[in-house]
C-alpha cells in the first residue's frame, strides 16, 4: 500500500469518526422522521460514493476503449467493485430506514427499482470484464460507458415518477436546499469522509489488480518461457 493510499484511507476514516458524534448528538433530528433520519448520514454518502465510482468506470472505460491499455481497465474494474459494494450498502441502509419510517423493509417504487437495476448493470460489467479475452474486455468497457446512464436515472427517479422517497435535498434543482444548517454540515462531512475513503480503497484495489497482472506476466511457462503466455503479456498490454 502506497503512502498516498494510506493517507486517503486514514483521512477518510478520521473524518467519518469525527462526524459520527456530530451527526448523532449535535445535528437535530428530523421533525417528521425523528431519530430514524440519522441514517441519512450513512445512506446518502454510500449512494454518493457509488455514483462517483460509476463515474470513474465511465471515464476509465472510455480511455480503455480508445487507448487499449491495462491501467484504465484495472481502474474501471476496481471502481466497479467498490460501486457495487456501496450500492449494496445503500440498499441495506435504505431498507432499514424504510422499515423505521414507512413500516416496510422493501417497497417497489421507482428509486428502489432503479437502484437495483444500477447495481445489476455493474455486476454484469464485472462478470464480463473478468473474462480474459480482449474482445470481452472491450464489451465490458461498452457496458461501463452505457451503464452510467443508470446513475442520473436513479437520481432523478424521484422527480420523474411518483415514489415514496423524498425529492433530492443536496443535488436538488433548488438553489436553497431544505435542510437544517447543522444537518447540512454533518452530511457534508460524511460525504467528504466517504469520498476520501472510497478514493483510497479504489486506488488500493487497482494497485492490487495491477500487481496480479504483473505476476501473471512474469510467471514462467511450462517450458521455462515467460509468460504462460497470452494472459500475462496481453493483460499488461490492455
Amino acid at each position: 500500500m502506497s503512502l498516498g493510499q494510506q493517507k486517503l484511507l486514514a483521512a477518510g476514516l478520521i473524518v467519518c469518526v469525527l462526524t459520527l458524534p456530530f451527526a448523532l448528538f449535535v445535528a437535530p433530528a428530523d421533525a417528521v422522521q425523528g431519530e430514524a433520519q440519522r441514517l441519512m448520514y450513512l445512506h446518502v454518502p454510500a449512494a454518493w460514493s457509488a455514483f462517483l465510482c460509476f463515474g470513474a468506470v465511465l471515464v476509465a472505460s472510455l480511455r480503455h476503449l480508445f487507448v487499449r491499455r491495462e491501467r484504465p481497465w484495472v481502474l474501471a474494474r476496481a471502481a466497479a467493485e467498490a460501486g457495487v459494494i456501496l450500492t449494496g450498502l445503500t440498499l441495506l441502509t435504505g431498507s432499514l430506514w424504510g422499515a423505521l419510517t414507512w413500516g416496510t423493509w422493501w417497497a417497489w417504487d421507482a428509486r428502489v427499482i432503479t437502484t437495483v437495476a444500477m447495481g445489476l448493470v455493474y455486476v454484469v460489467y464485472l462478470a464480463v470484464s473478468g473474462l480474459v479475452r480482449t474482445r470481452s474486455r472491450r464489451w465490458a468497457s461498452v457496458i461501463g460507458i452505457l451503464g452510467f446512464l443508470t446513475v442520473p436515472l436513479v437520481h432523478f427517479s424521484v422527480l420523474w415518477w411518483r415514489t415514496l422517497h423524498q425529492p433530492p435535498t443536496i443535488l436538488a434543482p433548488s438553489l436553497s436546499p431544505p435542510i437544517d444548517p447543522l444537518m447540512g454540515v454533518a452530511l457534508a462531512a460524511a460525504l467528504l469522509g466517504f469520498t476520501l475513503w472510497t478514493a483510497g480503497a479504489v486506488s488500493y484495489r487497482a494497485a492490487a489488480l495491477r500487481a496480479v497482472a504483473a505476476e501473471g506476466a512474469a510467471a514462467p511457462g511450462p517450458e521455462g518461457e515467460t509468460p504462460a503466455t497470452t494472459t500475462g503479456r496481453e493483460l499488461m498490454r490492455r
